[in-house]
């Protein structure tokens, strides 16, 4: 998706159509800015998932800081995240939100499979995409 075509959409009548880094499901993100904290809403088939929308910039500004490609280890809530994993991070009490950037109770996980998409398309990002242990680095 061209970064010009990414920073149009985004919103619930026009949301950014995704797939995950292997490419095997599609899903779409929207932002809701209306929301307290403003959200990311992630449908995937009939599953909402929802992030805080600060984790588009504080996601970016890590890996920059991290300087290098990241493992993006996606993983369900009730699974533990593997170590130095941009999931691992996103529920991390050392991250900028102090712990979980996922909002819904039981439906926190998988920041590290639908993040990086988006942050691709928004031209923040460069993402494998291969069949399994993708990675990602900033742009």
């Amino acid at each position: 998706m061209a970064k010009a075509k990414a920073e149009k959409s985004g919103t619930k009548e026009n949301p950014w159509k995704l797939k995950t880094p292997p490419g095997t499901s599609e899903y779409e993100m929207y932002r809701d800015e209306t929301a307290d904290p403003p959200v990311l809403v992630c449908t995937v088939g009939t599953t909402v998932l929802k992030y805080d929308l600060r984790a588009i910039d504080d996601l970016h500004a890590m890996l920059k800081a991290h300087g290098d490609w990241m493992a993006l280890g996606g993983a369900d809530e009730q699974k533990p995240a593997a170590e130095g994993t941009v999931e691992a991070w996103g529920r991390s009490p050392k991250n900028p939100v102090g712990g979980w950037y996922g909002l819904r109770k039981g439906y926190r996980g998988r920041f590290g499979m639908y993040m990086p998409p988006l942050l691709e398309a928004l031209g923040l990002a460069e993402v494998e995409h291969n069949p399994r242990n993708n990675r990602m680095r900033a742009k």
